[in-house]
């Protein structure tokens, strides 16, 4: 996945937030690690040379809750020579968070509070990714 981004490219979701160049590639190493039943489907596929459209759905076992999630993305894309230079992925943080985190996801995944903290874990789980990988 990560040999179809640009050296500079950005990504975006509302579990990431924005990264940038080797934190996409990283991202999606640890995800593909991580993710050891992963299922990836898509449909509504749409490019030229410049822009790109999907649907897709990720079907995995959360890691770190062990709770089944089946997370529906539309993704956008930019090009530049043929390589993915923007990537954005949007779907409803508190629809995945009902799934990964079951009880607590459904009474409170949508509060600010723990929507910042999926996002804080996520984000030390990519920098603990990157710093291993340099090591």
């Amino acid at each position: 996945m990560g040999a179809c981004y640009c050296a500079d490219a950005r990504f975006s979701d509302p579990v990431f937030g924005d990264l940038e160049g080797d934190e996409v590639r990283a991202m999606w190493r640890m995800l593909c690690e991580r993710g050891t039943d992963l299922v990836v489907t898509h449909s509504d596929v749409e490019a030229d040379a410049e822009r790109g459209s999907a649907q897709w759905v990720a079907s995995y076992t959360f890691s770190a809750t062990g709770r089944r999630v089946r997370n529906q993305i539309e993704a956008a894309f930019r090009f530049e020579e043929d390589l993915i230079a923007e990537h954005d992925d949007r779907f409803p943080l508190w629809t995945w968070t009902r799934q990964a985190l079951g009880p607590v996801g459904v009474l409170l995944g949508w509060s600010p509070p723990v929507q910042g903290k999926v996002r804080a874990q996520a984000r030390a789980a990519l920098r603990a990714a990157m710093a291993r990988d340099v090591l």
